[in-house]
């Protein structure tokens, strides 16, 4: 079974303001996969959850059996492991997104951990966020 850890990260310079996630993955292999990408005008809890469906929604393609995902989100980790129920409507269809995602990868564990634990993820989501506030080249 292939497996991964998937450090997912989201932020929104303003809350709402310009928001991006990244998101780092490492195979069992040892290969890493970055994902990030600037997603318009949203709240930090909302680019939080757009990094986990990315990560998931990677997972899903790529075969994965096993993720662990670990984010510096405390809600979106207590939220995913049933601790905190889902009250905004805005994360209800991306909570509900996650699950089902997850379901189709089969194992799926959530970690929160300590941001500096997460400084890869934290890197490309700003990384997201400086695209999405810079002006369009010419």
């Amino acid at each position: 079974m292939i497996s991964a850890t998937a450090h997912v990260d989201g932020g929104a310079r303003g809350n709402p303001g310009p928001a991006g996630y990244g998101v780092r993955i490492t195979r069992d292999d040892g290969s890493i996969v970055d994902l990030k990408a600037s997603i318009g005008i949203a709240t930090n809890n909302v680019a939080e959850y757009q990094g986990l469906l990315a990560a998931l929604r990677w997972a899903a393609d790529e075969g994965v059996g096993s993720l662990q995902v670990k984010a510096d989100s405390e809600l979106m980790v207590k939220q995913m492991l049933g601790e905190y129920r889902v009250k905004s409507p805005g994360l209800q269809p991306l909570f509900e997104e996650a699950r089902t995602l997850a379901a189709r990868i089969g194992r799926v564990t959530f970690e929160h951990v300590r941001r500096e634990q997460n400084q890869d993820a934290d890197r490309l989501a700003n990384q997201a966020m400086d695209e999405a506030t810079s002006p369009p080249r010419a």
